[in-house]
């Protein structure tokens, strides 16, 4: 049992194999509008400071895990930690120093459910998992590359302290931030994924296409990213873009839909979840395998839990 904190595949991640990794689905989602949770700006990492909200947290990963384990897939534990950087910290109260402690803590929580659940079939890296500094649907003040590359290495060079095998940069909308999120990885020798959100068009928010988010990124910090996903977003909403044909595509290996087709900004005004149909998503999902199998993380976003997950699954089983 491994019990410090030291990371256990960081100089070797597992989902660079090609078998298939899943993901759990809208942890904010599913803990607000299925557990009945109050989460302040959308921050889950607040459920760790009581054993009521641990406990919680346990369960929701159970029904992700116990699937998992039954299928003898490989499993990405992300921290939930999206929102634990500076600026969100400081919104809810928290000083730098007590924001350090929560991503430890965070990370070191990943660990305990990994002792519980990981068999030799069953691998299970920890992600530091981090969000925008702004919101992740609306790119507001864009920062520069270097503004963001040392914003984001605190909470990266957390993870690193914590023993996460990696971090990943979830919703981002601009390519800035997504460089300035490489760059601090690189500097703090952590594997990092970048995984974008887009539009309707499946543009990033700010209009850049997703090809040439990637290549800018893998330009300006030679390929250090071990691979970018998309989150967020409706398969309906990218799938036009996907090209086979292009290099940059082959560096995308992660999706992490929404369960529904709408917009941003319906999702934002939206008073109920939807869940859209998860067999239908499956097969969206298996479709997208089927053009790309080198793509081999899939896993959910806002709106989505463990039905839509095991939808994915036996679905993307059938374009293996």
């Amino acid at each position: 049992m491994q019990n410090s904190n030291q990371p256990k595949y960081r100089d070797q991640l597992p989902q660079g194999e090609e078998r298939l990794f899943l993901t759990d689905g809208g942890m904010e989602t599913s803990l607000v509008f299925h557990e009945g949770w109050e989460l302040p700006h959308f921050a889950s990492f607040v459920l760790l400071e009581s054993a009521k909200g641990r406990e919680a947290l346990k369960r929701y990963f159970d029904k992700y895990l116990s699937f998992a384990l039954a299928q003898g897939a490989g499993f990405i534990l992300e921290s939930a930690t999206w929102r634990a950087n500076p600026d969100w910290g400081a919104k809810l109260g928290y000083s730098l120093d007590d924001l350090g402690k929560v991503n430890h803590d965070a990370i070191a929580f990943m660990r305990e459910i990994r002792e519980v659940y990981e068999t030799p079939s069953c691998v299970m890296p920890i992600s530091g998992c981090a969000g925008p500094r702004g919101d992740g649907y609306v790119p507001g003040e864009i920062m520069t590359v270097v503004e963001a590359e040392d914003y984001h290495g605190w909470q990266i060079g957390q993870f690193r302290e914590a023993g996460a095998d990696f971090v990943t940069a979830m919703t981002l909308n601009n390519v800035n931030e997504a460089l300035g999120f490489a760059l601090a990885a690189r500097h703090h020798e952590m594997p990092a994924v970048i995984s974008f959100t887009v539009e309707t068009d499946g543009s990033l928010p700010t209009g850049e296409t997703l090809g040439s988010a990637i290549e800018t990124i893998d330009e300006q910090s030679n390929s250090s990213p071990c691979y970018y996903m998309i989150n967020c977003a409706h398969p309906t909403h990218f799938e036009s873009v996907l090209d086979g044909g292009a290099p940059w595509m082959k560096r995308l290996r992660g999706i992490r839909a929404n369960s529904s087709s709408c917009s941003h900004e319906a999702l934002d005004n939206a008073e109920d979840l939807d869940i859209g149909n998860p067999v239908e998503l499956g097969q969206q999902y298996r479709q997208i395998l089927s053009s790309y199998p080198h793509i081999n993380v899939v896993g959910g976003c806002c709106g989505t839990d463990h039905r839509h997950i095991e939808e994915i699954w036996h679905a993307c089983q059938q374009a293996a």
